[in-house]
């Protein structure tokens, strides 16, 4: 079976989250006896952990993605899970992200001839959903048998103009907000009358919209406070409310952290009468450019394509995190990320090929 063949096999399941679509139990079969495989399923999560010891080498280096992909939706001009090659191009769903990275790296673990230390594969049903279940469980088990990781790759989509343009060497994390600021409703006629929380915050909002909370550093931009809504009232022109909602997101660097956010707001709520709260659903995370996963993946992406890649933190959060958090030196690389999630997501024969090789060239030369 080549790259292509196994890309287009993966890409037939339809995986929607949180189902592999029986995608894992052929995975099992086409990696082979020479592969363990952990079952790590949590609830409707399925998570699967794969491994080979190459000698007693400690060194261990993880490839991880995961097999589900989002509804497809309406108005594509082909089947999105028939996964056909036309003039070098296969439009799918889930062909950016993450199928192709998957196929690569199971193809390039697959087809290893040797490696210092242990090779593994950690794939989950539930990144694009909520992801309670997935890889961060998976992870709890291999913490509690001793079988962490100390390098990973995730296969996520990263590059932006050609392929081979960047990694990702980290996350930012993510912060919610959700302040109430009280008022006292009552008719717009005799405003003194009332307590108009609209008014009373309105001198606050340019203080904390669109605020940098960090100066960013040579990883990371700035961690920008983003108000995401604010409603208040009943809709109608004669009645000030009772009340003003707002919500916000902080994309936050390691230069800040959910506390000094909550300070902050504090700091500039002082006077008013409000509730506040908020929540983090990821923290953020950088792998030193000096880590060894760092300089063998440049090495294999100049050496297998030409390009001198970039670091990189943009983007949302992905199951990275989860790696950075047990302390494992994670990084991701994969094809270019320009249709993920769309309709009519794509990716070319040539930009799998070329991951295979990248990755091919990582595990000969770690």
């Amino acid at each position: 079976m080549t790259i292509i063949e196994l890309f287009q096999k993966l890409l037939r399941y339809k995986s929607v989250t949180p189902s592999d679509d029986g995608a894992f139990d052929f995975i099992e079969e086409y990696l082979g006896e020479e592969w363990t495989c952990i079952n790590i399923d949590r609830e409707d999560t399925k998570n699967r952990f794969y491994y080979k010891k190459f000698n007693d080498n400690p060194q261990h280096l993880c490839f991880a993605g995961h097999i589900d992909v989002v509804p497809p939706g309406e108005g594509w001009e082909v089947d999105p899970f028939a996964a056909e090659v036309i003039d070098g191009v296969i439009t799918a769903r889930g062909s950016q992200d993450m199928k192709s990275g998957d196929a690569a790296f199971l193809y390039a673990c697959k087809h290893a001839k040797n490696f210092d230390g242990t090779l593994s594969i950690l794939m989950t049903s539930d990144e694009e959903g909520e992801g309670t279940y997935g890889t961060i469980k998976a992870l709890e088990h291999l913490k509690e048998i001793d079988f962490i990781p100390q390098y990973a790759v995730v296969a996520e989509p990263t590059c932006e103009d050609i392929f081979g343009d960047a990694i990702k060497v980290g996350r930012r994390g993510s912060i919610n907000g959700y302040i109430t600021i009280k008022g006292k409703q009552g008719h717009a006629a005799y405003p003194e009358k009332c307590i108009n929380p609209v008014h009373n915050f309105a001198h606050v909002l340019p203080k904390i919209a669109g605020h940098n909370l960090d100066d960013g550093d040579e990883y990371f931009a700035p961690s920008k406070m983003v108000i995401t809504d604010i409603r208040g009232g009943m809709q109608v022109t004669n009645v000030t409310p009772n009340e003003l909602k707002l919500m916000f997101n902080v994309r936050n660097s390691t230069n800040t952290t959910r506390e000094s956010v909550e300070e902050f707001i504090h700091k500039n709520l002082e006077g008013l009468e409000y509730d506040f709260r908020t929540t983090q659903g990821s923290f953020p995370f950088v792998t030193n450019k000096e880590s060894k996963v760092v300089k063998a993946m440049e090495n294999s992406i100049k050496e297998v394509l030409g390009v001198t890649t970039k670091h990189s933190t943009h983007g949302g959060t992905s199951d990275a995190r989860y790696f950075g958090a047990f302390g494992i030196e994670a990084i991701e690389f994969g094809v270019i990320n320009d249709t993920i999630h769309s309709v009519g997501e794509r990716t070319t024969v040539k930009e799998v090929e070329g991951l295979t090789a990248v990755f091919e060239d990582l595990i000969k030369n770690f």
